[in-house]
């Protein structure tokens, strides 16, 4: 192994910036994979990481990470609902607007 064994994710020290970066990576693989179980799974990632960017967020990140959060989670739940998952896109675009986004 390239570490010498497993090292915990440091997702836990992200800024709210940094954790919508990861999710928007996230969001563009899930888009592009072709196994629809992969993309599941990103999207996943997606909104674990999207609620962390949330729970960090403060008012000194300004307006536009808040407006980063709400469009990635506006994408998330098109995506999912683009593959065939209504019911989740349905509680990822109830996010932003329960946010007050």
């Amino acid at each position: 192994m390239l570490f010498g064994g497993i090292v915990s994710s440091p997702r836990g020290n992200l800024t709210s910036q940094q954790s919508l970066e990861l999710a928007n990576v996230y969001l563009e693989n899930a888009t592009r994979a072709i196994d629809p179980n992969i993309a599941l799974v990103l999207c996943h990632d997606t909104e674990v990481s999207l609620s962390q960017a949330k729970r960090t967020a403060s008012h000194s990140d300004g307006k536009t990470v808040r407006e980063g959060i709400a469009t990635a989670y506006i994408d998330l739940s098109k995506l999912l609902y683009n593959r065939g998952h209504q019911r989740e896109a349905q509680g990822a675009i109830t996010r932003p607007r329960s946010w007050g986004e």
